[in-house]
């Protein structure tokens, strides 16, 4: 699931960057990447809580201080490469990040088991 769900989040960048041809196709590229990263989030959880089910609620603070982070280091990244080359750069950051998503989750996916 995480595979598929970072690999729908990479390729929404697609429509969303051609949103100038249309108003449709960046409402597809959000649903797509809502869904995605949706996914990601409940999955990421079910797992953490798989490994220690007695301490849900220092993983959830644990994790959700990490996902602001992330979040927070996002927003900064987009309104720096925005500024520097518009929305097809924010466009690119963003697929990047979910290519460089899916390389580490690919790379380490054996290591939890």
């Amino acid at each position: 699931m995480t595979g598929l769900s970072l690999s729908l989040m990479a390729a929404a960048w697609l429509p969303i960057a051609l949103m100038g041809s249309s108003l449709w196709l960046l409402v597809l590229g959000i649903v797509m990447l809502d869904l995605a990263i949706q996914a990601v989030h409940v999955t990421n959880q079910s797992l953490i809580f798989a490994r220690r089910p007695d301490a849900r609620s220092r993983l959830v603070g644990g994790y959700m201080i990490f996902y602001s982070l992330g979040s927070a280091l996002g927003s900064i990244a987009s309104t720096s490469t925005y500024g520097a080359w518009g929305w097809t750069g924010v466009c690119l950051l963003g697929a990047g990040i979910g290519l460089a998503a899916l390389a580490f989750w690919a790379a380490t996916v054996r290591v939890g088991r």
